[in-house]
């Protein structure tokens, strides 16, 4: 395996919700137009546990939800309100800015149940980082479904094995949700410039090394690119892995908080935006999370 290993860190976003966080990475910032990733669950949610994220903004983004178990109420300030469950991918495009919070539905509140799930950011190409902000839902039923021998492969984002996703996106853009069945293999023809494979459950194997729980292998653009196609594996058991990747962005990206730009200074914008409380309201909404009281130091 030509690949280089990323790993997770972990985030405790509140409530004992705690995730693992693989982008951005000291190794990579970004990969294609993904710059963020987090893996949250299986988490057993107890009755009393407040797993809900109030009100915050965004800028220059993208956020890509999607989960494996559990639901979540995604409510924003362009008025869009939708309830977000397994199989679907939700698109929000933050552009200039837009606030959203992502709370536990009510038939689910105080009650016992699971939540899994990814989330992901798409920083924006320069040209559409000041986009008006937007919002997408794409049901399970809309999302392609490619069988193989052995192998399920849903194109939730992007093209491959010959299936096109209708989700709308700024640049090529790939992302993969694939189940093998044990002893069964999948070789990743066709990958974009930049991409890597991150293991949901089971022993995923990469060109016949084993690809560690909570890792990321971020696969050699010329390897890739010179037809060095990738093969996984199941082990003794079915795997389910994902595979995210795309053109390179185009330029490097400050991050701070919740803000993603090519300019420090709007970032800064940003800040005292939401400082002001400037960037929109969530109908229905009397809460939100503060700025950070650290000092605006971008991360780089």
């Amino acid at each position: 395996m030509s690949a280089a290993i990323l790993k997770s860190h972990e985030k405790d976003l509140g409530g004992g919700f705690v995730v693992r966080r693989l982008l951005p990475s000291a190794v990579k910032q970004a990969v294609g137009p993904f710059i963020f990733f987090d893996h949250f669950g299986p988490i057993d949610v107890a009755p009393d546990a407040n797993h809900d994220v109030r009100p915050h903004p965004h800028i220059g983004l993208a956020t890509v939800t999607y989960l494996f178990e559990g639901a979540i109420d995604h409510r924003d300030s362009i008025g869009s309100c939708q309830r977000i469950e397994p199989g679907a991918i939700n698109w929000m495009t933050a552009g200039r800015g837009i606030v959203h919070s992502e709370r536990t539905p009510p038939d689910l509140a105080g009650q016992p149940h699971r939540t899994h799930g990814l989330q992901l950011w798409a920083a924006l190409p320069k040209a559409h980082e000041e986009d008006e902000p937007s919002f997408t839902h794409t049901p399970q039923a809309d999302i392609p479904v490619v069988a193989l021998d052995g192998a399920v492969v849903k194109v939730l984002i992007g093209t491959a094995f010959g299936q096109t996703s209708p989700v709308r996106t700024y640049m090529q853009t790939v992302y993969l949700d694939v189940a093998l069945e044990a002893g069964k293999e999948l070789r990743l023809d066709g990958l974009p410039a930049e991409a890597a494979i991150y293991p949901i459950s089971g022993e995923v194997l990469v060109d016949g090394v084993a690809l560690l729980p909570h890792t990321m292998a971020l696969l050699e653009a010329g390897a890739v690119q010179a037809g060095a196609a990738p093969v996984v594996t199941a082990g003794s058991g079915p795997v389910q892995f994902v595979v995210i990747g795309g053109e390179p962005l185009d330029g490097h990206r400050f991050l701070f908080w919740n803000f993603v730009s090519s300019s420090k200074e709007r970032l800064s914008q940003a800040a005292d935006d939401w400082s002001a409380q400037r960037m929109g309201q969530v109908p229905g909404e009397t809460e939100f999370i503060p700025l950070p009281k650290a000092p605006l130091r971008p991360a780089t």
